[in-house]
């Protein structure tokens, strides 16, 4: 079955129509955030839901917050691209490249 994926923050249901820095995957339901900010900090929360079941589950609150130190450890600036050398698409189809970058 479809599962839909919202991710809940301090509370509030994230409204990411008009938001270009969050992005929340409907194939993984990962929640992505782009320059993050001191108003970013705080819980976020994952609900599943599947329309066919009618049922919403909603997941642990995450919490997150800023170093103050400014040291990212293990997530240094790096960014990296995996694409095959050629990627074929049928005419009128859809494709999609994903990039991903990891750092402060």
């Amino acid at each position: 079955p479809a599962l839909s994926y919202t991710w809940i923050f301090n509370n509030t249901t994230l409204d990411l129509g008009e938001d270009s820095r969050r992005f929340v995957s409907q194939a993984t339901g990962n929640l992505y955030l782009a320059k993050v900010e001191p108003w970013d900090v705080g819980n976020y929360t994952c609900a599943v839901s599947s329309a066919e079941a009618q049922r919403q589950v909603w997941g642990t609150p995450t919490a997150l917050s800023l170093r103050g130190d400014g040291v990212m450890g293990e997530y240094e600036p790096k960014i990296e691209v995996r694409f095959p050398e050629t990627t074929y698409a049928a005419k009128g189809s859809s494709a999609r490249l994903e990039c991903f970058a990891l750092g402060k």
